[in-house]
This record gives structure tokens, sequence and C-alpha cells, in this order.
């Protein structure tokens, strides 16, 4: 799908390089070597698939307590000569990069979602999967080991906004350890934070930007058209629309705070757990391409000093201060060769701040940036 035109807070200065090292890694340089860290590519993730197996386009990653990473992907994207090799939707790789387990896919325990979207693994090792479809989406929690604990969404259609037991078209999912609670970014055709009870999946809450009512895009039940509409002027000033474009990411800090992309008005949106609206700050706000923040990702350290932000347009990791939301630097290039970055659809962060980058479009990959100082 695609959506509107995206713009910067950074000026030219802020690009940054990517070069090739001796060494079989492609070095990342840094905006501000001296405040941020720097990465270099780690050429050995993802390693061979056993059974010959070939990887659909990842739509997102996840990285759990014991560092292992998840892949979500859509192997129905694999090309029609290689589709009897293509692998599970979901698998695991451990700290190593060894390939650890796959699973997931149609089945007759529950309703696969049309397309695979967002990939979360909570606190408790559960494993988190959304998914969208034209008519409604679904949030699907699993054990470790892919047996199904519960569903929300499949085959309903969604009532949009007002419908407490079916999300529409959901990107992605955070689950807050203090509350027990699954926060859903709901998402591309509903414009919601949906808040779930984590055992359960129970409707507890929710809202839509700056803490409002969530407003429907399109009565319950009428035909989506080709692509999702969007605002039809971008503003580069101001608060920017009333209402979100694509709730396309989302995450909780340690303290307390839930963060919001919203894709298509290149902004992140911070709020109390309750839906107390917080403040605000754009990511790439002036451009060239649309569509800059896709996740919310933050930092390893105690404190969370810096948010992560993928720019999915523009194919860079953007750095900013977690407090004040200020943009401080970034890296990539957008484009298909090793390391440069392309549709980055979802990002994930292990506790050594090592980066996983899930790129959707044609790169068909998950790459590994490694943190060299």
């Amino acid at each position: 799908m695609t959506f509107p035109k995206a713009v910067s807070l950074v000026v030219a200065a802020l690009t940054l390089m990517i070069g090739i090292t001796a060494c079989n890694q492609t070095a990342v340089d840094q905006t501000d070597s001296t405040a941020l860290p720097s990465y270099v590519l780690d050429k050995s993730f993802p390693p061979e698939l056993p059974n010959g197996w070939v990887m659909g386009r990842p739509s997102s990653v996840a990285v759990d307590a014991l560092d292992h990473v998840w892949i979500l992907s859509r192997p129905w994207m694999v090309s029609d000569e290689q589709r009897s090799r293509a692998a599970p939707a979901v698998m695991e790789f451990d700290e190593n990069g060894n390939f650890v387990q796959g699973w997931g896919g149609p089945d007759d325990a529950y309703i696969w979602p049309r397309i695979e979207h967002g990939i979360h693994v909570d606190h408790k090792r559960n494993v988190w999967v959304t998914g969208i479809d034209g008519k409604g989406g679904t949030v699907m929690k699993f054990t470790t080991n892919g047996k199904l604990l519960f569903q929300k969404g499949g085959k309903e259609e969604s009532g949009g906004n007002a419908d407490t037991k079916n999300p529409r078209m959901p990107a992605d999912v955070f689950v807050h350890p203090d509350t027990n609670e699954a926060f859903v970014a709901d998402g591309y055709v509903n414009r919601r934070i949906w808040v779930l009870d984590a055992d359960t999946g129970a409707f507890k809450r929710q809202w839509g930007a700056f803490g409002k009512a969530p407003k429907d895009v399109w009565a319950p039940g009428a035909p989506l058209p080709d692509e999702v509409p969007v605002e039809e002027v971008l503003t580069t000033e101001g608060p920017g629309p009333d209402a979100w474009g694509t709730v396309h990411g989302i995450a909780v800090s340690r303290d307390g705070l839930v963060y919001v992309a919203d894709r298509d008005n290149r902004r992140i949106q911070v709020f109390t757990t309750n839906g107390d609206y917080v403040k605000q700050g754009f990511v790439n706000r002036t451009g060239p391409k649309p569509k800059s923040v896709a996740r919310i990702v933050f930092s390893p350290d105690v404190g969370q000093k810096h948010i992560l932000a993928p720019d999915y347009g523009n194919g860079k990791v953007w750095f900013l201060d977690r407090q004040s939301l200020e943009v401080l630097g970034g890296f990539g290039i957008k484009g298909h060769e090793l390391g440069q970055l392309h549709a980055l659809h979802h990002m994930a962060s292990d506790s050594k701040g090592n980066l996983y980058t899930a790129e959707v479009d044609k790169n068909s990959r998950v790459q590994k940036f490694r943190v060299s100082k």
C-alpha cells in the first residue's frame, strides 16, 4: 500500500554514507560519531536456512528476552518456481544466528491472516502476530512453539473503530509487562490504539490521535479502494492532522509511556498507558519520499535514552532523543545493494543494541547491523 509524501527535520548534512571494509563487513557511518553508536553490517545473518527453504518477503522482526531473533515473512510471495521450498511464516534464530524453529501459516486450528504484518515476542516469550485483510484482520497470540492461545478477529468482518471485538488491518502490537496489557496499533483502516488484556484478549480501552476518540475512515462494510486514501495535503508545519494516517508501530517504554508511529504523517505521538496525550515529534518531515517512521525501537540502556526510528520511504534509521523527540542523526542509504535499505518496514534491537531490519519490498531480506562502538 502507498500513502502520502514524506518530509524531514534534518538538513542535508545528515545524509550518511555506507562504505565497504576489507573484512567482509559493510561499514555504516554515523552522523555524530561521538554521541551515537556506529554500526557495521554483519553478513553472517541470516544464515542459510535448513531444508533448502527460501524466505518470503519479511514484514517484521522481533527480539525476545534471550536475544533470539524472530522473523515474520510472507511465504506466498516466494516465486512460483520456488514456492514448494517456501520457509514457514514464523522463524526463530538463537543469539548466535542459528536456526531454531519455524512454524505458522494456514492451519485448521486458527484463521491465519491473508497478509502477515507484525510480530512481537512478549516478556513471557509468547509470540504475537498481526495480519491484515480487506474486511478485518487479526491479532494472534501463540506459545513459543506455535500453539495458538487466542485470536482476535479472523472470520468476522470488523465493525470499525466502535467494534471492541475485531480489529481491522492491525499493523503492530506491544505487550507492557507492568500492566500485562497488549497495545495494538490498529492500524491501516481503523485509526486507533486498541488495548487488550494480554492473558484473555478482553478489550480494555482505546484512543485515537491526540488522545481523542478514533473516527472511521470508511463506513463499516464499505469496500476498500485499491490503495488506502491519504491526506490530500501533507503539512510540513504545525501540529499535523487531527487523525492518524497509518498507525504502523507501537512500543511502551520502561517508564510507562506509549509511543505511536504514525507513518503517513511522519510523526511519533506519546501517551500515558491510559491514553492521555503527552507530546509529539516529527521524523523526516520534508522529504524526499513519503512515509517515514514505521516502528518504535528503544535503545537498550536502562533509561532508554534514544528512540531508533526506521524510515520506510527513505531507507534510513533515525536516532531521536526519547525525552525531547529531537532528531539527533541517523544512518543508511536507500537502495538494493548489501547494507543499503529499501522499504524498511519494521526493525528490532537486541540487548547489545544490534539492529535487525526487515525490508518488505524487492530486497526481501533481514539485515543485521552490529554495534561497532
